[in-house]
């Protein structure tokens, strides 16, 4: 378990400020919406896509095996 931590506002955790600034939202947003915004990041660290909170993890399944398939 885990604290709360804020995601938006002036006190952002650290890390959501750096997915929020890599990969903005609908419209260029930076805020996070509402609970679930989903983001994939790959083994070197950078932000590769954000997903809705509609988007279901199953969805992004394809995404997360191509990125870790060997190139």
């Amino acid at each position: 378990m885990h604290a709360k931590i804020d995601v938006n506002g002036g006190g952002a955790h650290p890390l959501y400020e750096f997915l929020k600034s890599e990969q903005r939202g609908i419209l260029g947003t930076k805020a996070i919406k509402w609970n679930f915004t989903k983001f994939l990041v790959d083994p070197s660290g950078k932000v590769v896509e954000r997903y809705a909170p509609k988007t279901s993890p199953k969805a992004i399944v394809s995404d997360f095996e191509s990125m870790l398939a060997p190139a």
